[in-house]
């Protein structure tokens, strides 16, 4: 690396701290010292200092020009060389763009994980000294949104997902000058290797047949093929969809939402019992037992006329909670209920309650699938480390 020897303009620097404050003769001292540095890398570039005469001059000045600068102790505004070409380009600006990226992924790295952007703002003014608008902070958080919108649309033709589970949440927002309500559509899936992926991501008007067939369909355009088992709560329009979607594929009502359902349905007197008995049922390991321990509740409780409904519910939605005990047994802690990706909801809840109302659509895709990405990004992180 090349050595620049240079000398300050010591009476300015002087001048900077007989009347200054610290914080103004730290900056002084340093945009001295930075515009000297650039004045001297400038004659290095032509090869010729000023009004010197040199066969080997690479170009010729061509005056200089302010640009303000942006560093952790402030802003200070910066005189810099140029040439008459316009080629020439101090290093000082390069060598420290990379702390300006890494003070740029900094706040993104604040918004994604819920920070809002007020607070963000607050944050660089009391880490800089200046302000910045809320809107400079959205702006800077639009940068995601190709990163965001490529990892969204991937392919997924590269990995085999035997079982994929989906759910979708709500949350507010903006639309035509009113605040509407907007569904969260989410996939996640389990591949060959017992590794979760999350596949996709949509923000949609609210649950129907149509939106989530749209959906689904739109993983499929992207290489998804046919999972042997999808697990979800029983939305009467995502279970036609996936029916209509996926040909060949099983639909597993989440077990938790079904047992739910049931102890719900329950008088308080006695429950206790009949919540033992409902477990065992869902606690079986083969279908057979299964069946076995579903056939004795409704023959101990065919006479209480309080459990008609529960027997009922329990009679028509069993088959559909039980399909994952057609699978290996070692998948079944599994893929047995969406608690996982429930769990996935509430933290991206929690970044969300933040919010609370997105301006649009797009901002909300862009703040929930970074966090998804960075999920995803997590999971791949602890696959490598049992790998080593």
């Amino acid at each position: 690396m090349t050595q620049l020897q240079f000398s300050l303009n010591m009476e300015k620097l002087k001048d900077s701290v007989m009347n200054s404050n610290i914080d103004a003769v730290v900056k002084s001292t340093i945009v001295l010292i930075l515009n000297e540095y650039m004045e001297k890398e400038r004659d290095e570039y032509l090869q010729a200092g000023a009004y010197e005469r040199s066969e080997i001059r690479q170009d010729y000045r061509n005056g200089y020009y302010d640009r303000d600068y942006m560093m952790s102790i402030g802003k200070m505004k910066l005189r810099v060389p140029r040439t008459r070409s316009g080629e020439f380009s101090p290093s000082v600006f390069e060598k420290y763009k990379r702390v300006d990226q890494a003070f740029t992924l900094g706040m993104l790295e604040m918004v994604v994980n819920g920070v809002s952007t007020r607070k963000v703002k607050n944050i660089v003014q009391e880490l800089c000294g200046e302000e910045v608008s809320k809107s400079f902070v959205s702006s800077l958080t639009a940068k995601l949104d190709p990163i965001v919108r490529e990892w969204a649309e991937r392919p997924l033709n590269t990995i085999y997902c035997p079982y994929v589970f989906v759910d979708a949440m709500y949350i507010k927002v903006r639309e035509h000058h009113k605040v509407v309500s907007k569904a969260v559509y989410i996939a996640t899936a389990i591949n060959e290797e017992n590794k979760r992926e999350v596949l996709g991501l949509k923000v949609d008007h609210q649950e129907s047949f149509e939106a989530w067939a749209s959906f689904l369909k739109s993983m499929i355009d992207r290489g998804l093929q046919s999972p042997k088992l999808v697990i979800s709560d029983a939305h009467e329009g995502l279970k036609k969809a996936i029916q209509k979607t996926f040909i060949g594929t099983a639909w597993q009502r989440c077990t938790v939402h079904f047992k739910r359902n049931l102890v719900d349905k329950m008088p308080k007197k006695g429950m206790k019992e009949m919540v033992v008995d409902i477990r065992r049922i869902f606690e079986a390991v083969t279908v057979e037992d299964a069946r076995k321990f579903k056939e004795a509740f409704l023959s101990k409780y065919e006479n209480n006329t309080k459990l008609d409904k529960v027997r009922e519910r329990l009679d028509e939605g069993f088959e559909d909670s039980i399909q994952y005990l057609n699978e290996p047994t070692k998948y079944h802690p599994f893929i047995h209920s969406t608690n996982h990706l429930e769990r996935l909801n509430e933290e991206m809840r929690r970044r969300e309650r933040v919010i609370r109302i997105f301006p649009n659509n797009q901002s909300a895709f862009r703040l929930l699938g970074a966090h998804l990405m960075e999920y995803a990004e997590s999971k791949q992180q602890q696959k490598a480390l049992l790998k080593k």
